[in-house]
């Protein structure tokens, strides 16, 4: 039995990872991973703990220190955080805020690459954040970088309820100095401005199932 696959599905916000990410492992039955629930975890821990977050030293210590493990849950590859997985808490607007700040620092990304990696032991996985095809799992043959324009990726953020600054965020992503977020080499680009999650789905779908039986 050869290597576990991993398909990567990197891409700006709200350019709909996520939702294609769920899809395409469904459809393929795949474990799904949301990398980005990972740093929302952290960001919410920092502030549970009263983190100053202008210091990055601090986020990186309470990052080498916090209690955590990796949990299969129905095919939904989840960080548990000292043995829950705190889905209410890390989707608020303060935990959002936190996020781009606490994912910037280097020591961080480099403990959450060890760990995205580590999810290779549940099996083949669809992998979804910003830096997964450039920095996390660089050598996978399987690479996708979605996006949308601004105007459709805001209409996308309104339609959920949530108020985000996307401009300034994307410009935090692609401008940090650890792993920014890019289009990872030889990645397959998305533009999915005018397309359903259901085309968009079905062309990554498409796409790997053509790879696999070319490599037989």
């Amino acid at each position: 039995m050869g290597e576990p696959i991993v398909i990567a599905l990197d891409g700006t916000s709200a350019s709909g990872k996520s939702t294609n990410a769920k899809r395409v492992a469904k459809a393929l039955g795949y474990a799904y991973v949301d990398t980005g629930a990972m740093y929302r975890s952290l960001a919410w821990h920092c502030l549970e703990k009263d983190v100053d977050l202008g210091d990055d030293k601090a986020i990186a210590s309470l990052c080498r220190r916090w209690k955590t493990e990796l949990k299969n849950d129905d095919g939904h590859i989840r960080l548990y955080v000292d043995g829950y997985f705190h889905e209410k808490e890390i989707r608020t607007a303060e935990t959002s805020a936190a996020v781009p700040v606490v994912a910037a620092v280097p020591a961080v990304r480099k403990w959450m690459k060890a760990k995205q990696r580590e999810c290779i032991k549940f099996g083949d996985l669809v992998m979804e954040g910003r830096d997964i095809g450039s920095n996390v799992f660089p050598d996978t043959d399987f690479k996708f970088y979605l996006d949308a324009s601004l105007d459709e990726r805001s209409k996308r953020r309104a339609a959920d309820g949530v108020d985000e600054n996307l401009a300034e965020r994307d410009k935090q992503d692609s401008q940090r100095a650890a792993a920014p977020l890019m289009i990872p080499l030889g990645a397959k680009v998305i533009n999915n401005s005018e397309m359903t999650a259901e085309e968009t789905s079905a062309l990554i779908i498409g796409e790997v199932q053509e790879k696999l039986e070319a490599a037989g």
